[in-house]
């Protein structure tokens, strides 16, 4: 008998320093499937996922998509966190043709005929959190990463943004390591408390993010004077950190879960349905989810899921997120989304401060450096 059944490669690291985030991504990724799958699949056609568990590890993601590609014969993948995974899974991607929907919000800078990017471009985040924090807080920016390409090329966007105000300083740089210890922290702590900066610009990720604001909290650090600012945070490491430890900084992200929409709240509704009430939706939850429904959408219009019939009907398409409406941007394959600013609250969620009226285009070489020149899809600026 025939097997008419669509696969589709999935590769999160389920285990590892960045698994609270891998989990949610390969959660939001089942939910979705379930959802097409439960409405009938594609044309009738059930999709099957086939998934590896990366372990962290960006030599795991290139192994992994070309077993995918060449043993389980699969042409469409959904993965990647870091930047460092996506850049493991693109030359695979690329060699045999075949698509990948990466769904994390990165640096910019990048784009490529076999990759839809479904998370944050700098003008998406960087750029309305640049505004935010420096109107209300300062200037002067302290700025801690992890030790790979995404808080580099993050923090040099942070210093370009800066040179815009006369009085723009960065006091401080540091990276450590993905997995550094809980005591490397310790001195970073101390240097801040000596330079006082008007905020922290964190790009840590993965499981060191919790050892960042915990021992801030510990040193009696006041977040309503000096608060973290992160493009990375999310309600998945507030919930490693404890919600106290998070309360009063700030996020830039397209989706929180506390978005007040009744797409988001069946959406949420659904997956603790399914998964329970332990697992943390975050917006690398939320992109890996919309991303499947953009390529069921996609096949369903196509029957045919090689790369060639799909993106005809992946670009310029729109799909209605927990985040708002969303659509692929035809010329540079990135998503345009709905910006949000949001500050961590005691209930370990983020109340919504900022957000904009409509989907920003997506910007991923940053062409235009200031906040008043960010393009809403609509026209219209609404931050």
């Amino acid at each position: 008998m025939q097997d008419h059944s669509i696969k589709v490669g999935v590769l999160y690291s389920q285990t590892g320093v960045v698994s609270a985030i891998g989990n949610s991504q390969l959660q939001g990724t089942l939910l979705a499937i379930d959802e097409v799958n439960a409405a009938g699949g594609i044309n009738g056609r059930m999709i099957v996922p086939i998934s590896y568990d990366t372990q962290s590890n960006p030599d795991l993601d290139a192994a992994f998509a070309e077993k995918l590609i060449l043993e389980d014969k699969v042409k469409v993948i959904f993965g990647g966190y870091t930047s460092i995974s996506r850049r493991a899974i693109l030359p695979v991607v690329e060699k045999w043709n075949r698509l990948l929907f990466y769904p994390t919000m990165y640096e910019g800078f990048e784009f490529s005929n076999n990759v839809i990017y479904t998370g944050a471009t700098p003008n998406q985040n960087i750029v309305q959190l640049v505004e935010y924090m420096t109107s209300n807080y300062g200037t002067r920016v302290y700025l801690v990463g992890s030790d790979y390409i995404f808080p580099y090329e993050s923090n040099r966007i942070m210093k370009e943004l800066l040179t815009q105000y006369e009085d723009g300083e960065v006091l401080g740089e540091v990276y450590l390591k993905l997995n550094a210890s809980e005591d490397e922290f310790l001195p970073i702590i101390e240097d801040i408390k000596e330079k006082k900066p008007d905020f922290i610009f964190s790009t840590v990720v993965g499981e060191t993010t919790a050892y960042l604001y915990k021992h801030y909290a510990q040193a009696g650090l006041n977040p309503q004077q000096m608060p973290i600012a992160s493009l990375s945070t999310s309600e998945a490491e507030i919930a490693q950190m404890g919600a106290e430890a998070a309360a009063g900084h700030f996020t830039a992200s397209p989706y929180f879960q506390s978005v007040d929409s009744q797409v988001n709240r069946e959406c949420l509704a659904n997956f603790r349905k399914k998964f329970g009430h332990g697992a943390i939706p975050n917006m690398n939850w939320e992109a890996a989810y919309f991303q499947v429904h953009l390529f069921a959408n996609a096949m369903a219009q196509s029957n045919d899921d090689d790369i060639e019939a799909l993106l005809p009907y992946l670009l310029d398409s729109e799909f209605n997120a927990p985040q708002g409406l969303i659509s692929i941007d035809p010329l540079s394959h990135h998503t345009n989304l709905n910006p949000r600013i949001g500050r961590a609250n005691a209930d370990g969620q983020f109340t919504i401060v900022r957000e904009s009226s409509n989907q920003v285009y997506a910007d991923p070489y940053l062409v235009t450096h200031t906040f008043e020149d960010v393009r809403l899809v609509s026209g219209r600026l609404g931050m």
